[in-house]
């Protein structure tokens, strides 16, 4: 025979005690389970933040840092700026520099008794010393022009020939070398104009340009122009060569 349990249902204890909590428990646990995923992802996202902000401040503390280094060095930065472009002009200039002492000192000893200046320009580019003749134009690098007169048109043959011995000369070119006008009156005491030396009729006025295309060029494209002088060896030659054509006459 199969027991009966006699026993009503809400008194039994035990195994055979029925469930009494129904649904309501399963709705409880479950909330409390979103709750606790709740918590634990709030948790998670406060730690991140901190982390992130943890590494934030120390990126921050950083560029501090390394801003703080850069003034700091930036005085230095700028002075080596500034000596390495010093330096750069420094031997830009040394390079350009023209040692026109040696020119003018052989250009006196080359210079012939039959030959005299009236004017000497010394630039180390077009235009830089004033001169405007079509021959130094055509000379990029350091040049003379020179104009005076010489006791006929050999004697200007024999300066030009005389000129190319200059060390560093690379070419000698000859604007004009012209004998006076015979109806002109090119004769007399020499009255005229400062630069008009053809006082007798075989002198022959010239205009020389001597160039020195070797040397460098200045990088600015405009070189100072050098003194224009005339050597005391030239006026001491040219007054007493002067003086020889009058007592000559």
């Amino acid at each position: 025979m199969r027991p009966v349990n006699l026993i009503p249902s809400e008194e039994r204890r035990g195994e055979n005690a029925p469930l009494r909590s129904g649904p309501l428990a399963y709705i409880l646990v479950g909330a409390l389970v979103a709750v606790l995923v709740g918590v634990t992802a709030l948790v998670l996202t406060d730690n991140q933040i901190a982390e992130r902000e943890a590494e934030v401040a120390t990126l921050e503390s950083e560029d501090a840092a390394a801003v703080a280094r850069v003034v700091k060095f930036a005085a230095y930065t700028q002075f080596r700026n500034l000596s390495e472009q010093r330096v750069a002009t420094v031997a830009s200039l040394a390079d350009s520099r023209f040692d026109w002492e040696r020119v003018m000192r052989e250009l006196s000893l080359v210079l012939p008794a039959d030959a005299w200046l009236t004017s000497l320009t010394a630039s180390a580019a077009p235009g830089a010393g004033g001169g405007g003749s079509g021959l130094r134009a055509s000379a990029p690098g350091p040049a003379l022009e020179l104009n005076g007169c010489a006791t006929g048109q050999d004697a200007v043959a024999g300066f030009v020939t005389a000129l190319k011995d200059i060390d560093g000369v690379t070419r000698v070119g000859v604007g004009s070398s012209e004998l006076p006008d015979k109806g002109g009156g090119g004769g007399g005491g020499g009255g005229g104009s400062g630069d008009e030396c053809r006082t007798r009729e075989f002198i022959a006025k010239f205009e020389i340009v001597v160039a020195f295309d070797a040397a460098p060029v200045p990088a600015s494209g405009e070189g100072e122009a050098a003194p224009v002088a005339t050597t005391p060896e030239t006026e001491s030659e040219s007054s007493e060569t002067s003086s020889e054509d009058a007592e000559g006459e």
